[in-house]
């Protein structure tokens, strides 16, 4: 089985006869979606019946048939495959597909998945008292947190220290508002990929743009970060 990403080009085979196959590949997965690349997994399958004619008509072996028959072989085989059966973004049985209309669609599927790659996202902070971002596509008001601009102490800092970050961040209006939040853009984010746009600002405003909104912007970056790898992040008013 071959495996390719997308934009860099890297390819790798992985042999389902390799005894720890079922642990190799959900590692190399979970190692590529945590540095940041976009991962789309096909998974091609047939009938039974098609299956035999094309290794018949080929002459090959099936790789697990050894010491066993062709159909033994093949149920094998759909068996191991099982969880990454289930893993799967796509699924395509190519029981009546021919070798151009197969080409046709996973070249289909390869462009839109090259457009989801390169979408640039960025998460701008800024402050209402400003003037509102006029590039702004999604804009988020969390005044409604505690401001940290009262608090003697954390006045003269921005969201960037981790003493006005903690401030923000850990208590519970705010763990509950990025809950909702985050799954909201990851709701939306692919949906705006799929209409074509090149660009999506995600703007976050507090009064001033220097405390609460620098902070959760922060935050909203490392999560964004994950799933999708153009993503920027500028404050705005951070030195206002």
């Amino acid at each position: 089985m071959e495996i390719a990403t997308n934009i860099t080009g890297l390819a790798f085979v992985m042999d389902i006869r390799e005894k720890n196959f079922h642990s190799l590949y959900a590692d190399i997965f979970t190692s590529l979606k945590e540095k940041g690349y976009t991962l789309d997994i096909i998974f091609l399958e047939a009938e039974e019946e098609s299956l035999i004619k094309r290794f018949s008509q080929t002459r090959r072996q099936h790789p697990l048939s050894h010491h066993k028959n062709l159909i033994e072989g093949i149920k094998e085989e759909k068996q191991r495959l099982q969880n990454l059966r289930e893993a799967a973004d796509v699924i395509i049985d190519t029981t009546r597909y021919n070798v151009h209309e197969l080409r046709a669609y996973v070249l289909e599927l390869a462009e839109k998945t090259v457009k989801t790659a390169l979408m640039k996202i960025n998460i701008l902070s800024f402050g209402f008292k400003n003037g509102i971002p006029n590039d702004a596509d999604l804009i988020i008001d969390v005044r409604f947190l505690a401001n940290p601009y009262f608090v003697p102490e954390l006045k003269d800092l921005d969201g960037q220290d981790k003493k006005v970050s903690d401030f923000v961040l850990n208590n519970d209006k705010t763990i509950l508002f990025l809950e909702k939040y985050t799954d909201l853009l990851d709701y939306l984010i692919p949906l705006y990929v799929k209409e074509g746009k090149a660009y999506l600002t995600i703007a976050v405003g507090c009064t001033g743009g220097r405390h609460r909104s620098v902070a959760i912007a922060q935050k909203l970056y490392k999560h964004v970060k994950k799933s999708n790898k153009f993503v920027a992040m500028s404050h705005r008013d951070i030195s206002q």
